[in-house]
């Protein structure tokens, strides 16, 4: 048995021997070899088997297909005319060179060429190409120009252009949180992150930056957000991007540390607007939001302070005052953009400010946000008590002054009107010229002024200013009209209380109380009641923007108590303020 297997080795290596022979033999000794078979077995010594299996070899359809597109291609070869020269014999390294390139380009096309060039069909075309082009080149044929049946290819070169390959990203994916990115299609058609929502799974790995484009979604090819949003519901546990990296420089800036003080309500499953409505951040007036991201000129990233709330989308300043504020066409500015689009703009027309116009200038603003600063514990320069006539404010002022002299103070105010026998000048008025009173109201240093029987009267900012050099607070009981320039300068600095007027019952019990005290002499009607109800809820409405505490006015004592208590507390908290009075 063993003599056996060795025979049967020997005979398998002789004949594949001789196959090795016939294939390199020109077609012309086929056909010889053909004619003459039953002879070899006499002139060779060949053995029954192998002429046997000489013959079916020969016959085989299959053997004579190669020969004769061997044949062909001989012929071809010989036959072509002299002005038919390749043109490169390099086209596979090309072809390599340009597949690296076209895989990380953002254009959609650009990426297809690239996965038809990386088919091993083409690669073969292309690597066959060459070496028939180098053979024709160096004047032979195709196997005695290479003697082996590799294809003969160009050296590559050693600068070819360094890139970043192609990543696949995996996500775990939690049924209660969202992945935490939108994405746009640019106009090449690719599928762009747009965003990377802060403190989202995404953001969290760091795997993912805007600007990226996503081929595929668990090897689903993806090219639309309808497509990209189907297959990540219908992932389980993981989500697997495959991603090419942006073409641009993108830098990743550290959190912004800007704080915006709401001034509107916003509900995001009301507004239409908003690209995703689940990662809309809903908030009220008065919340403090930190803004994260403002990179999108219409939606920016933010998250409330104080509260463990995620991060999500809110309205921009800019996107809110095109919305809410309407502008005559050809005076409009506003950028042709979608959600997540290229902006085009118009010209924008502008206006001079005109002091003497400051009343429809501040019609026109629209309060929407306020960039504040957080401020460790400090009492305040002033104290302006706000509201409508007749609901207590003088009277809860003099309470305040008599109660701590040393600590709050009041202004003296100024008038034209001439002065009177046993006044004295500077106790309860300062007496000046009309003169004076009208250059100091040109020279913009009156906090607030009036007529009334002929004579100007008003309160000069000079005179805030002494009580703040005493070192003591400065009591107000000014209009809320004079509020926008207290709050507006950080030399003032006031603390904002809008005292409300209750209900008409209780106010006319307030009016009775201070006729019978002797802090009022006014008669006031039911008409005058309810003016006074109607006009204290209008002027909360529409000063808003700079009240710190609302208090509404149903008992004198129980007010004067949470004024002092607030007064105690800005000492001992830390304060949310205008942005402006820490860095002007």
């Amino acid at each position: 048995m063993v003599l056996f297997g060795k025979k049967r080795v020997q005979e398998r290596r002789a004949l594949l021997s001789s196959t090795d022979s016939i294939c390199k033999t020109k077609p012309e000794a086929m056909d010889h070899i053909k004619e003459n078979i039953y002879d070899l077995e006499k002139r060779t010594g060949a053995k029954d088997t192998d002429i046997l299996f000489l013959k079916s070899l020969i016959e085989d359809p299959l053997v004579r297909s190669i020969v004769n597109a061997q044949d062909s291609l001989e012929k071809r070869i010989s036959s072509r005319p002299d002005d038919v020269k390749p043109v490169a014999t390099g086209t596979a390294k090309i072809a390599k060179d340009l597949t690296t390139s076209c895989r990380l380009s953002s254009n959609l096309h650009a990426r297809e060429l690239s996965a038809i060039l990386s088919k091993p069909h083409v690669k073969a075309l292309l690597e066959t190409h060459d070496t028939v082009a180098v053979s024709s080149r160096n004047g032979g044929s195709v196997w005695e120009s290479t003697g082996s049946q590799l294809p003969l290819v160009e050296e590559e070169h050693t600068d070819a252009m360094a890139t970043q390959a192609i990543r696949v990203v995996g996500l775990r994916k939690m049924p209660s949180e969202p992945l935490g990115l939108t994405v746009e299609v640019d106009e090449d058609g690719n599928l762009i992150v747009a965003r990377i929502m802060s403190g989202g799974a995404i953001e969290r790995q760091g795997l993912l930056k805007p600007g990226d484009v996503i081929i595929e979604v668990n090897g689903v090819a993806v090219r639309s957000p309808e497509e990209l949003q189907a297959e990540v519901i219908a992932a389980k546990d993981t989500v697997t991007f495959r991603v090419a990296p942006s073409m641009e420089n993108i830098r990743t800036n550290k959190p912004q540390q800007t704080f915006m003080k709401a001034l509107f309500e916003y509900e995001p499953l009301e507004d239409t607007l908003l690209p995703c409505k689940e990662i809309g951040l809903a908030f009220k007036p008065g919340d403090i939001l930190q803004i994260l991201d403002t990179k999108d000129p219409n939606w920016w990233q933010a998250k409330k302070v104080g509260q463990d709330s995620a991060t999500g989308l809110i309205p921009s300043q800019e996107l809110e005052e095109r919305r809410k504020a309407f502008v005559a066409p050809e005076a409009d500015y506003v950028h042709k953009i979608s959600v997540c689009g290229t902006r085009i703009s118009k010209k924008k027309r502008k206006f001079i400010y005109k002091s003497k116009s400051n009343h429809e200038f501040d019609k026109a603003e629209l309060l929407l946000y306020e960039e504040v600063a957080l401020m460790p514990p400090f009492n305040r320069r002033t104290l302006a008590l706000v509201g409508s006539l007749g609901v207590g404010r003088r009277t809860l002022k003099n309470r305040l002054i008599n109660s701590d002299p040393n600590r709050y103070g009041s202004v003296i105010p100024m008038t034209s009107r001439p002065q009177r026998e046993l006044e004295e000048n500077g106790k309860s008025y300062w007496f000046v010229t009309r003169e004076h009173f009208e250059n100091e109201v040109a020279d913009h240093q009156l906090l607030e002024y009036g007529e009334h029987n002929g004579h100007l009267y008003g309160t000069s900012l000079e005179s805030i200013r002494d009580v703040i050099r005493q070192g003591k607070m400065c009591i107000l009981d000014c209009s809320p009209a004079a509020l926008k320039m207290l709050y507006n300068s950080s030399e003032f600095m006031p603390f904002v209380i809008f005292i409300a007027a209750p209900g008409m019952e209780l106010l006319k019990q307030m009016y009775d109380f201070g006729r019978s005290t002797g802090a009022s002499t006014k008669t006031l009607t039911e008409d005058d009641l309810k003016r006074t109800v109607e006009e204290s809820a209008m002027l909360q409405r529409a000063f808003d923007k700079y009240i710190d505490m609302v208090i509404v006015n149903e008992d004198f004592d129980v007010t004067f108590r949470k004024v002092v208590d607030a007064m105690n507390n800005l000492g001992a908290k830390h304060q949310w303020v205008p942005a402006n009075w820490v860095y002007s």
